[in-house]
Formats: C-alpha cells, structure tokens, sequence
C-alpha cells in the first residue's frame, strides 16, 4: 500500500529519499545501486566557519575574514544587521612561525583597567550575547584624546575667559550626548570614564561639559559605583608666602596643584563645597598694597579643572561664617568695609546665580563658623559685641520658617571643624589635644583626647575622607604623620595614622566627590 511521502527541497529533485526509493531505483537500474549513497551512511563532514572576531583598537581598522561579523554598530545594539560583502585579508603574523599562528588574530590592546572588552561577535546565524561598554568607552577615549592638547592650554586661561568650540554643522545632533545612543544611556558610558579624564571630556563638546558640570552627573557616578571622595586643601607657598590649593594623593600617586586661584590676594575668606564645586567668597585684599573688603566669588569645578566668577555679595565681608544648607549657601555676620561688626545674612541660589538679603542676626557676629544639620543653619563660636568675651551661644536658622532661633551650649574659639554622620567636630584654640563631639539631636556635647601618636604638634586642620577624620598639622615638622580617628570602631582602636599630607603647612581642607 502506497503513501504520500512529503514534498522536500534539495538541491537535486531526483535524488532518492528514502529506503523505498532507493529499492525501486536499484530495481529499475542495478548499475546505479552501488554508486547511490546509503541512507544510513552519514554525509561528508563539513566544519562549521570559524567565527569572525572583531578587534578594537585605536588605530587599526577591524580584521575582516573570509566570514564576516555583524557589523558594530547593528551588534552594539543587540539585532543583527546585514552581512558585509566578502572580503578576504592578508595573514596577520603575530611574530611565529608555525602553521597554526600565522592566521592568528593581533593581540587585544592593553585598556584601561576600569575598561570591559567586549565578548568576540560571532556568526548572526548564531545565538550572541555581545557587551558593548568596552567599545563605547574606546569611542569615548578616542574623542577625548583628540581634546586633551587644547584642555591642557585652557587651565591656564582666567576665570572670565571661556573657551570656544568649533561652529556645528547643519548634520550636527546638538542634542545628544552620543549620537546613535538613548540618552540615558550615554549619560551611564560618561559616567564610567576615570576622573582623570573629566577635563578632557569637557572639551569634546558644550553638551558634555554642561552634562560633567551638573548635579544629575554626580547622582549617575553614584548609581554605578563610580562616585569618589578627595580632600582639596588650602596650604601656604613657598616661604610662607600667599597660599595655594592642591588635591591630597594616595600612596601610589603624588599631590597634585589646582590652577590658581584668580583675583587678588587674600585673608579671611570663606570656603564651602556645593554641588561638587569649591567656593571661595569675599575676604580681606591685602596684594599691591590695598587694603580693603572684597565681595568676590569665585567657584572652582573639580570635574572641569577651571575657576569662574560667580555674582558677586551684596555685603562685602571677611572673617565670616557661611555653610551650604539644603542646596544653597549661607553667609552671616563677619566685618564690614568700615571694620564694624556685621549681622546681615544672605543667601546664594545657585540656579539663579544670584545673592539675596535674609532675616539678620539678632546680634553682630564675627570669627564663627557654620554647619548645617537637618535642614537647619547652625552658627558657633566667635565674637559678638553684644558679649564680653567668646560667644557661647548657637544660632539656628529654619529656612522654612523663616526664623532664628538660640541654643546656649556652644563652643568657643574653635579653630577647624568638620562634620561626619549629622555630628559636628571641632578643636578649640585652648584645648587642641581634644576633640569637642556636638549631636545636634540632644545638643550634647562629648571630648575625646587626641593621642601624641604620630605627631607633637598641638596646632591642627581638619579634614573628612570616607568617614573618617584626619588631622593635618598646622605647623613644619618633617617626621609627621597624619592622625586619623574613625567614629564606627570601639573605643581604644579608633585612633590611626594616614599616609595622606598636604605638601605645605594646610590651612584648611575640603572634601569633593566627582
């Protein structure tokens, strides 16, 4: 009894299929039977083509075999897209002889090693799972590379002086980070590139410099692991003369010199960070032989490696009190131009770039300090001529309320300060062997003893890395090593010493995450 046998494609249509057929073929002519393949032989093995690697590197085109990858830019984003033409290139020789090397591959290039290569793109009839990170962030490199003679001219150019990029084309994408990338992104390949190359990369283009400057660049760092911590500090230059900012080193690098700072010299200025950037307001002018207050500010980008002038204060000041609450910086009392006692305040909005009168002290206030805890503007120690002597009291400022309001436990005199986990500690002028601990939920006060270990000098400035307190030295002394204290261990093992020293005697020091 017969039955229908399937309709099948091949690449000839009398070739037998089946036993059955291959009976009634050998029936009808013998002679043909032995040449007719057997169903059960297995055919002739062909080896699967070798999967094509695609490699990446600066400067040499990607090897092209005889079978052809995806291209790169249809792998990158997880389809496959049409096959190129065939093309076959010349061995490459990796330096052997043998048989086996001499259609070798080169060698991967040697990356970066916060860098990810790629997986090696295979054939598109084959299932891939392809990481591109490695190749966006080549891309990325190679355009900043291309910057980084005329970054390197720009950090030398004064604050007012911007510098100019090349005119766009009418094909040119202006608004997108990397063209060919959803936004978000590009936004995460920017995030990934070292530090190091901030500077650079704020060259490529105004879109990424605006992108690396802002605050939405830092919360993208820090959503994938990126965000780092340095200390800038403030050290006197050679001979004691004027002063100048650098950036602390690990034990394999070396400190490293900010630009200077434009203006003219000065004293009894004030520093604060917001949003990533260092501010360095008002003082006292004593260069070229004038004396008087300044009203200037000045913002130093540490993403971008540049100083900029920033609107200038409504009340020129010096020796005051200023801290960053809730987004914006606040400065209270200090002196005035004519040498009296201030108690005006005012606040800097940083979208507006514009400075605006607030509520005033109850009384005049100079040689304070200021932090800031739940919200809150905390002004301490100081003078008032309202006092004889230090002032002891605290002022609070609600920037909801719009109010102010005292707290009687204070400090007096303090010399440097620092803030860690919403607790303010300080070191007073007559006690600088000891730490003085505020918690702003109880104001309460704690004293710890600062161990003779590691230094004898009894002058010191603060300075906050990764949670833990250094004291710098404020005095010449070759053989120091910087005291650490760490408030998360038990007591008795919470004193250590860092390898981190400012190159000169450290005046003040800030900590700025990039």
């Amino acid at each position: 009894m017969g039955h229908a046998v399937p309709a099948r494609h091949g690449p000839s249509p009398d070739f037998p299929r089946t036993p059955r057929e291959i009976a009634a073929a050998a029936a009808a002519n013998p002679s043909s039977a032995a040449s007719a393949p057997s169903p059960c032989r297995p055919l002739p093995h062909r080896p699967p083509p070798t999967p094509a690697v695609v490699r990446l590197a600066t400067s040499d085109p990607p090897l092209v075999t005889h079978d052809a990858p995806l291209p790169l830019q249809a792998a990158s984003r997880g389809r496959p897209g049409p096959i190129p033409p065939t093309r076959r290139t010349p061995p490459v020789h990796t330096g052997t002889t043998s048989a086996s090397s001499a259609m070798s591959t080169p060698a991967q290039p040697r990356l970066h090693p916060s860098f990810h290569v790629s997986t090696p793109l295979t054939h598109p009839h084959h299932h891939t799972h392809t990481q591109t990170d490695g190749a966006l962030l080549l891309l990325l490199m190679s355009l900043v590379a291309a910057r980084e003679p005329f970054v390197k001219a720009q950090t030398c150019l004064p604050a007012t002086m911007q510098p100019k990029f090349p005119t766009r084309t009418q094909g040119d994408s202006y608004g997108a980070l990397i063209p060919g990338l959803p936004e978000d992104l590009a936004k995460v390949c920017l995030a990934l590139v070292p530090r190091s190359y901030f500077p650079v990369m704020g060259a490529v283009s105004k879109r990424w410099m605006s992108f690396i400057g802002s605050k939405e660049f830092i919360a993208v760092r820090k959503e994938v692991g990126r965000l780092e911590e340095q200390i800038y500090a403030l050290i006197t230059g050679d001979g004691g003369k004027g002063s100048c900012w650098e950036v602390l080193g690990s034990l394999e690098q070396q400190n490293r010199m900010l630009p200077p700072m434009p203006g003219l010299t000065k004293a009894g200025f004030s520093v604060v960070v917001l949003d990533g950037k260092l501010l360095v307001m008002a003082g006292y002018v004593v260069d070229y032989g004038k004396e008087c207050v300044s009203d200037e500010v000045y913002q130093y980008d540490a993403r971008l490696n540049r100083w900029a002038a920033l609107a200038k204060m409504n009340v020129a000041r010096r020796d005051f009190a200023c801290a960053e609450v809730n987004g914006a910086v606040y400065v209270a009392g200090g002196f005035g131009s004519d040498g009296d006692g201030l108690s005006s305040v005012e606040v800097y909005d940083p979208q507006r770039n514009k400075w605006t009168i607030i509520e005033s002290l109850r009384r005049p206030r100079w040689g304070s300090f200021a932090c800031s805890f739940n919200g809150k503007l905390y002004i301490m120690g100081g003078r008032s001529s309202f006092t004889i002597g230090n002032s002891r009291f605290i002022d609070v400022y609600d920037p909801i309320l719009h109010s102010w309001t005292e707290i009687k436990k204070g400090c007096v005199m303090v010399t440097s300060h620092a803030v860690i986990d919403k607790r303010l500690l300080c070191i007073e002028w007559k006690n600088q062997r000891s730490l003085a601990i505020f918690n702003p939920s109880d104001s309460s006060w704690q004293k710890i003893l600062v161990p003779l270990t590691g230094s004898s000098t009894t002058l010191f400035s603060l300075g906050v890395l990764d949670g833990k307190l250094l004291l710098f030295s404020q005095e010449e002394e070759p053989g120091y090593q910087t005291l650490m204290y760490d408030p998360t261990v038990p007591a008795g093992y919470e004193w250590h010493t860092s390898t981190l020293k400012p190159s000169g005697m450290c005046l003040c020091s800030v900590t700025i995450e990039s």
